[in-house]
């Protein structure tokens, strides 16, 4: 958004003053939303599964309630740190491509005209009216560079906190959504009734965050609840049917 704000003062004062009167509606953040889905969905449904998964092995709420803070602790270190590693090789990527570009642009700088060309000709622009943009763009080589990773390479320039950003995001999530099915057993003493009261709350909250993920990402709201909860349902009923099938043997 800097670098659009800075281009665009070269902008004709009429046509900044329409721009600064109008207000965009779209929704711009992305990628935190798609961290706290991660994080949130993760964090309801692993230490779910696995806290009815030992209430199905007739353990104590302690012994439930001990493992399911460990698997929250590093499940969360390991989702944020994951989260890190991925923003961390998209900015690597995105540091490698710029260089080669950047030598492309000195090496060959005639091939990297015609690709200029090439992209704005999609637009079902005529040569007349392509070309003095791709002149005009040889003599300002940094927004000649950008413009190609942006339109030839569909790269968009990473925020440098992105990394350290989405792996405090996702862990943070994590950890909120733990909270939730393991709840139960802080206060209810005997495992299969924790696990009743865990079910309980575990599907509210599945259901209120299918919705707001379904109106956040423009899924139907009320089709995204019932997938996010059905899919905690069959994990948690998975993990508890198989404790009982090993305890039985």
């Amino acid at each position: 958004m800097a670098d659009a704000n800075e281009n665009g003062n070269n902008l004709e004062p009429e046509k900044r003053t329409l721009l600064n009167h109008h207000t965009e509606s779209h929704f711009t953040a992305g990628e935190i939303v798609r961290d706290i889905i991660i994080g949130v969905s993760d964090g309801l449904t692993v230490p779910f599964a696995l806290a009815a998964g030992l209430s199905g092995a007739n353990a104590p709420s302690s012994i439930v309630l001990t493992a399911g803070v460990a698997e929250v602790a590093a499940g969360a270190i390991s989702m944020g740190l994951g989260g890190y590693l991925a923003a961390k090789s998209e900015a690597d990527h995105y540091s490698r491509e710029l260089k080669r570009e950047q030598a492309e642009i000195i090496s060959v700088p005639d091939t990297e005209a015609a690709e200029v060309a090439e992209i704005l000709a999609q637009y079902d622009l005529e040569p007349h009216e392509y070309w003095p943009v791709v002149n005009a763009l040889r003599k300002k080589p940094q927004a000649w560079l950008e413009f190609m990773m942006k339109f030839e390479l569909g790269l968009e320039k990473p925020d440098p906190r992105r990394a350290l950003q989405s792996a405090l995001t996702i862990a943070v999530s994590y950890v909120l959504g733990g909270l939730v099915p393991l709840g139960p057993y802080v206060f209810v003493p005997r495992a299969t009734d924790a696990l009743v009261a865990s079910v309980v709350l575990t599907l509210i909250a599945l259901l209120i965050f299918g919705y707001v993920k379904g109106r956040f990402t423009g899924d139907k709201p009320f089709r995204s609840a019932l997938q996010t909860a059905l899919v905690g349902a069959i994990a948690s009923a998975a993990a508890f049917g198989l404790a009982k099938a090993v305890q039985a043997i």
